[in-house]
């Protein structure tokens, strides 16, 4: 897909470090328990360039310790656009042709990253999105475990019709969402999902007016941290096995997770 370029950069407590998430067009707030990651490159209605995704990883690997929910928005009218098409006119680093296969693959697995952190037991994360959520951005929602959307949102899976596949880890969670059939013409077909069908297909599991995001994202949040962390913990580990388990090895995990919350409950 693309050449490797330096590092992250040195991160901080806090995140990684200013010029590293400027660069990327990244802005994070930590309060508390919550951290907020906002891609930040409006005028570019939050295309996504490969500082991006490596931003997005960086701050997955320095997340601080106390935070329970990371809430994934975008600044201005839209979540994200999807890739920079910019990348494609020789503009900053550039695409390679995939000759090595397996530089490309580690590189690829790079950029990665900066999804698959969001999966992470410890953490629960949220999706706020507005606008378009086209290709990676659609993508990035699709990482996160809960998504809320305005009514004004318009997903699409956009790489298919770039000669591209989706390689930011959006395949699993689509198909398991929607079915194959489905993410099948939603991904060949390249069209775009609103609303209305993105509630019905389970791609949203709450939408609200363009002008009540901020209020629901927040009601949500504080939903969340209401819940026992180690129980919330546990119970997100569960779910995520469920679908690889059979019947026997959920009620396993279910035994298992229920005895490490026992023993914290009574001292144990």
């Amino acid at each position: 897909m693309a050449e490797a370029n330096a590092g992250a950069g040195t991160a901080t407590a806090a995140g990684p470090a200013e010029e590293v998430l400027a660069e990327a067009g990244l802005r994070l707030e930590v309060d508390g328990a919550v951290a907020t990651v906002t891609l930040n490159r409006p005028e570019r209605r939050n295309a996504m360039t490969f500082a991006t995704w490596r931003g997005l990883a960086a701050i997955g690997r320095s997340l601080p310790e106390g935070v329970r929910v990371v809430v994934l928005r975008g600044a201005g009218p839209s979540f994200s656009a999807g890739i920079d098409l910019s990348m494609f006119s020789g503009e900053g680093e550039g695409f390679a042709d995939g000759s090595d296969a397996a530089a490309t693959d580690r590189f690829i697995a790079e950029l990665q990253e900066g999804y698959t952190w969001l999966r992470r037991p410890e953490i629960v994360t949220v999706a706020a999105v507005h606008g378009h959520a086209i290709g990676g951005g659609f993508q990035l929602a699709l990482a996160c475990d809960i998504r809320v959307a305005a009514d004004d949102v318009r997903f699409c899976m956009k790489e298919p019709a770039l000669g591209l596949v989706p390689d930011l880890t959006g395949t699993k969670p689509l198909v398991e969402i929607v079915g194959i059939g489905r993410a099948l013409e939603l991904c060949l077909t390249a069209r775009t999902v609103h609303a209305e069908e993105a509630a019905r297909l389970g791609l949203a599991e709450i939408v609200v007016p363009r002008d009540g995001l901020d209020a629901a994202v927040a009601e949500l949040v504080a939903s969340l941290l209401a819940v026992n962390p180690g129980a919330a913990v546990a119970t997100k580990r569960l779910l995520w096995e469920a679908p690889q388990n059979t019947l026997e090895q959920q009620c396993a995990a279910e035994r298992r997770e229920q005895i490490g919350r026992l023993r914290e409950l009574f001292g144990k």
